[in-house]
């Protein structure tokens, strides 16, 4: 966990490109790039709100903004808070890229996270004000996402190692949950097998169609099973990330599952 607004050292600025066109160099990266003007193909950081103050742009992903100078990403231009590293002192953003762009509460891409669409534009959200570490382009325009094992080891009442304790860590982590648990919403969730009728008790929504950042459902498998979708295909097929399925107690992905009624695909889709 980070205080706000520049107090850890750093332990060094790594660039991870979620962006296979990117080209990756070793940070401080795109120094050449880096005018404090924020052009067509840049995201953008505002040190005050509504796009507002000193600004500082990046084409890429960033996995620690830095906390201290020389060595971290500072704001660029001219006006309210030049200079000041933008690690825990962001508070907008204008998204100039053709990529969906989620913000971090840590570096490497961890902790509460908000996603920026294609030319879009905000605040950040009261967890990420002035608390930003890092942000990722994802890839592709439907917002697929890379698969990554961040798993915090924090079961939430969940079996450890275990597909639903994976899937909580998800929910907590990036659909803005951060309080999620087996007791959620005053119910117990349970086996994986149960998340869906858990789901409908308290208000979250459950269909068959599948998107980016959906907790699938099995309930026909034995206990159950659920996943997190990290990307959708336009044949309707989709990716997850998960616990437990092919390899016992630990991470794994499978490509293009479905929903369908087999034991192997998914009957339901549980949007937070």
């Amino acid at each position: 966990m980070r205080n706000a607004r520049t107090t850890l050292a750093v332990a060094g600025a790594a660039l991870a490109l979620a962006v296979p066109m990117l080209a990756a160099t070793a940070s401080p990266a795109f120094a050449a790039g880096r005018d404090g003007t924020c052009d067509s193909g840049e995201f953008c950081y505002y040190y005050n709100s509504d796009e507002a103050g000193s600004l500082s742009d990046f084409t890429g992903s960033i996995s620690d903004l830095g906390a201290t100078q020389p060595s971290c990403y500072d704001f660029k231009s001219a006006g309210n808070g030049q200079g000041v590293c933008v690690k825990n002192n962001a508070a907008s953003v204008w998204n100039r890229t053709s990529y969906t762009v989620r913000v971090y509460f840590n570096s490497d891409f961890g902790g509460a996270s908000q996603d920026f669409a294609p030319g879009a534009k905000g605040n950040l959200n009261a967890t990420l004000k002035n608390n930003n570490a890092s942000h990722e382009f994802l890839t592709g325009g439907g917002g697929a996402q890379t698969p990554r094992n961040d798993y915090d080891g924090n079961a939430r009442g969940f079996a450890q190692n275990n597909c639903t304790a994976f899937a909580a860590y998800r929910i907590a982590s990036r659909l803005g949950v951060p309080n999620f648990s087996n007791s959620y919403g005053g119910t117990t969730w349970g086996n994986a097998g149960t998340w869906d009728d858990a789901a409908r008790r308290v208000g979250v929504t459950v269909n068959k169609t599948p998107t980016v950042g959906a907790i699938a459902v099995n309930d026909v498998h034995k206990v159950g099973h659920v996943a997190y979708v990290n990307a959708v295909h336009s044949d309707g097929s989709f990716d997850v990330e998960e616990y437990n399925w092919n390899n016992p107690l630990a991470y794994g992905t499978r490509k293009n599952v479905h929903v369908s009624s087999a034991q192997a695909d998914f009957q339901w889709m549980l949007h937070f």
